[in-house]
């Protein structure tokens, strides 16, 4: 092994370690822009982050950066193989970085920065008009990165933007999956609401709920199930996320006065991703090789999280007693039975955020078909509104009264995020295999999970797949946890043993 190749590879490894602060730093301040921001500094912020965006863009597209990938992968055989991994991941990040030149990605910064405040007023006065011409210009900016990826990668367009939320996926991957879905689910969503008439009868608890208390016991719950809040915390935004760095991480939910369980799964949404980011490879902070492998990992450790686990028997047998104590609370409504219906309740609902497990994919089939549609130019941005009321008639049996209820409640798409959604249910679909193969390889898991012993779980997601980071490949991951490539089959077993019990 020659010096100069040490070399090359340890200078990356530097370089990453510095843009890799850089993102924390704007991952801290993306997350004040949301939570505590006065609205005065939108515009100081929008030029900051677009100024933080540039000098990132700036760092990994240096030439010098080439020449270390090629010195480094020449002679990579003489690197471990967890650093071969490493270098995979560099070289894909400088792929995409390189494809962009940087007055488009100072344009898309700043752009999505304007439109994020504008949404946010925009959804409060359901008011898509003064929307319309920012989104315009994000998704025109979009169309523009996808249209310069495609050729750089030799990808489709949606598969350029795809690719870098969800390494090698295609939408030819998706598109099976997502018809099997869609053919599967109209029809058993009519059986679930049928034989719920008979058996799902609940008694919705009445509020208020105070505010405070949602927030107390939100957090019990995150220590039970072993979020560190001496590395991380919890506040208050528009829409639900998590941001932050791995020893920082911010995550937020949202609250209702009358409706408690709205915060409750949010923030156990919430905190899948957070245990997900804390638990990530300790020796591979601030390399590539240390980052999340993908969104689909990252939405089935949320969703595992808030279905399959918090709205399993098991897991609201620990709950209902926390309920009761925390809200003062006596009556058949916080029974257990009760509790569990409504928890299992299904319903044709207009949010994606607070669809239950066998909506919620038809939620995302809407998103996925819909900016499809837009990247091609077959759908305009202003007639986004009837096309996706059109959409939810057709796949949900519902039409959004406005359009707060409809394309304006998820700030994705403002943000720029297109080629997202999709993740979302193939996390739901990894969900249901890894939380599977949990219950094969931990003895009494619901036992467990019903004394409030989450450790065992949460162990067993850490190694098999929090710890793994992108040294490995989504399909190798879910292969080597739950023995099976990618699929519907746990999906639907899941949902036909717990919405249509025999």
């Amino acid at each position: 092994m020659r010096v100069t190749d040490i070399s090359a590879y340890e200078q990356l490894r530097s370089h990453f370690n510095k843009m890799s602060a850089l993102g924390g730093a704007s991952a801290i301040l993306s997350w004040d822009n949301a939570v505590v921001m006065p609205d005065g500094g939108a515009e100081s912020r929008a030029d900051t982050m677009a100024v933080l965006g540039v000098i990132s863009h700036e760092m990994m597209t240096d030439p010098k950066v080439k020449d270390l990938l090629d010195q480094a992968e020449s002679n990579s055989a003489t690197l471990s193989a967890s650093d071969q991994a490493n270098l995979r991941e560099m070289k894909r990040g400088w792929q995409h970085a390189n494809a962009l030149p940087v007055d488009l990605v100072e344009a898309f910064s700043r752009a999505t920065s304007e439109c994020e405040m504008i949404w946010r007023e925009a959804r409060l006065n359901d008011d898509f008009e003064a929307l319309q011409p920012s989104l315009t210009k994000v998704v025109d900016l979009v169309r523009e990165i996808a249209e310069v990826k495609s050729d750089v990668l030799g990808l489709a367009p949606y598969d350029a933007l795809l690719d870098e939320y969800e390494p090698d996926c295609r939408s030819s991957q998706i598109d099976p999956l997502f018809d099997d879905l869609a053919d599967f689910l109209p029809s058993f969503l009519e059986e679930v609401l049928e034989y719920q008439k008979e058996h799902g009868n609940f008694k919705r608890p009445e509020g208020p709920f105070d505010l405070e208390i949602q927030k107390t016991l939100g957090i019990e719950l995150m220590k039970d199930l072993g979020f560190n809040f001496d590395r991380g915390r919890l506040d208050t935004s528009h829409h639900p996320f998590t941001g932050g760095i791995p020893d920082d991480v911010r995550l937020t939910t949202r609250y209702e006065e009358d409706d408690f369980t709205q915060s409750l799964m949010g923030t156990l949404h919430e905190t899948g991703h957070a245990l997900y980011e804390q638990n990530l490879p300790k020796e591979w902070r601030g390399q590539p090789a240390g980052d999340a492998r993908g969104m689909a990992l990252h939405e089935s450790q949320s969703l595992l999280v808030e279905m399959q686990l918090s709205r399993g028997e098991a897991f609201l047998r620990y709950l209902q007693p926390k309920l009761k104590s925390a809200f003062s609370a006596i009556g058949e409504e916080w029974e257990f039975e009760n509790l569990k219906n409504l928890y299992h309740h299904v319903e044709k609902g207009f949010i994606r955020v607070d669809a239950d497990e066998v909506t919620y994919p038809l939620h995302v089939i809407l998103r996925y078909r819909l900016e499809k549609a837009m990247l091609s130019g077959d759908l305009q941005v202003k007639d986004l509104p009837s096309a996706w009321n059109e959409g939810m008639e057709e796949l949900l049996g519902v039409r959004p009264e406005n359009d707060r209820l409809g394309c304006l409640q998820d700030i994705h798409w403002p943000g720029g995020a297109i080629g997202y959604f999709p993740t979302y249910t193939l996390g739901a679909l990894a969900a249901a295999q890894i939380y599977q193969a949990a219950d094969t390889h931990i003895s009494g898991l619901d036992n467990n999970v019903a004394a409030g012993e989450f450790k065992p779980l949460v162990q067993w997601l850490s190694e098999n797949i929090h710890q793994k980071g992108s040294l490995k490949s989504a399909d190798e991951i879910l292969l080597e946890a739950t023995g099976s490539a990618l699929g519907v089959d746990a999906f639907k077993q899941h949902l036909k043993s717990r919405y249509l019990p025999r």
